[in-house]
């Protein structure tokens, strides 16, 4: 693990030198902070860049404006600013300390004192800042340490970080299940399983979110099991039994050996029962977007009838495959990942032309040519013809 970060590469980051320059990063007054200097001291890609200021919110405004760097208020209540710096964005956040929380969000106070500002935050890891002109890093809890253990550990006690923000208990899983996916922090654990009667306080926006993210993860399996086994899960989603995690386990396996991608919304449908009205009521309780909604619903059907390129034709590729991976059916499911289903080369009004009187029998001949098109293999031509005069005649 690297002790250090590349400060001329990061300076070279599209439009960071002019954000830096602009936030006196020179005079010590802003740095890196957060996730992007822990994945980059792992050798992770880093994607969004945070930069944490002694500036309070309006001054940063304002000098980002008078740089001609467009400034967005996207929290400027709690410190935070968005700078976009030649198409870029950053995150610009005021050092902060909590005056009061109840669990969903914080008053806060702004300071010019770094480990304050560190000392608010969840995990260890997530609480390191990076001189951006020297690459010097800054620890004041021990993140460097854990890091290279690839250790989840709370920042001071465990049950007042939970307080502060209730979804820390679910961030403290998806961490573990990115990082570390060993034993648990120990402290840590007792505090989620104890105080796990916290999430129903929650959005459950917030939870799906959050949910969503640890399925994510390359192998979320271990830390949904610990999960399972600690019951933190059971005041929002009671549907989701321990031997859900076998299932979960399973579909993980399907995935790798049918080299399809893995998705978190496929996953969350092997927690669930196969029961589509009780999968329909979780997806509402938990906000989802109607499309995942439909897509959790049809996952949780084991209809499997036919091959599986009819199974994709009927409903479709997407749900195909996640119903084919549920079963276990990963070659089948290579398959057909991302086969698009070809569309019927006949219609009703096709065969009136062909002499098929009008009326309820159309619908029925066409049905009947669809059902074997497909159980032929969707061939077209000479075979598929063979196929509409067959049905025709049968009508006739």
């Amino acid at each position: 693990m690297a002790l250090i970060l590349d400060a001329v590469k990061w300076r070279k980051k599209r439009g960071m030198a002019r954000v830096l320059d602009a936030l006196g990063a020179a005079e010590g007054l802003t740095r890196y902070v957060g996730g992007a200097v822990r994945d980059d001291l792992l050798g992770l890609p880093v994607n969004d860049i945070d930069l944490a200021t002694r500036i309070v919110p309006e001054e940063v405004v304002e000098r980002l404006e008078r740089a001609r760097i467009k400034a967005v208020p996207t929290g400027i209540d709690h410190g935070t600013v968005t700078a976009v710096s030649d198409g870029h964005p950053f995150e610009i956040t005021t050092l902060r300390r909590d005056v009061s929380t109840d669990g969903r969000r914080a008053t806060v106070a702004f300071t010019d004192d770094w480990k304050e500002d560190a000392a608010r935050r969840d995990f260890t890891i997530n609480a390191l800042f990076a001189d951006p002109l020297t690459g010097e890093l800054f620890d004041y809890f021990g993140g460097l340490a854990d890091l290279e253990q690839r250790h989840v550990r709370f920042i001071g006690d465990p049950f007042q970080r939970i307080a502060e923000d209730h979804l820390r208990i679910l961030r403290f899983f998806r961490f573990h299940a990115r990082f570390d996916a060993g034993t648990p922090d120990e402290a840590a654990l007792d505090a989620c399983t104890a105080r796990a009667n916290d999430l129903v306080a929650l959005s459950r926006e917030r939870i799906a979110d959050e949910l969503l993210k640890l399925l994510g993860v390359a192998d979320p399996s271990v830390t949904v099991e610990i999960m399972l086994d600690r019951a933190i899960l059971r005041p929002v989603l009671p549907e989701i039994e321990r031997a859900a995690a076998k299932r979960l386990r399973d579909l993980i396996a399907s995935e790798r050996d049918s080299a399809v991608k893995a998705d978190p919304l496929r996953r969350l449908a092997a927690l669930l029962p196969r029961d589509p009205a009780i999968v329909e009521a979780v997806a509402a309780r938990l906000r989802l977007s109607n499309k995942a909604k439909r897509r959790l619903i049809c996952a949780a059907e084991t209809e499997l009838q036919g091959t599986a390129h009819a199974l994709a034709y009927r409903c479709g590729t997407e749900c195909a495959v996640d119903r084919l991976l549920l079963a276990g059916r990963s070659r089948d499911a290579a398959e057909i990942a991302g086969w698009r289903p070809p569309r019927l080369p006949i219609g009703g009004g096709a065969l009136i032309e062909r002499g098929l009187p009008e009326g309820p029998i159309v619908a029925r001949t066409l049905r009947n040519i669809e059902d074997e098109w497909v159980a032929a293999g969707f061939p077209g031509g000479e075979d598929f013809e063979r196929i509409v005069d067959d049905a025709l005649k049968s009508a006739s």
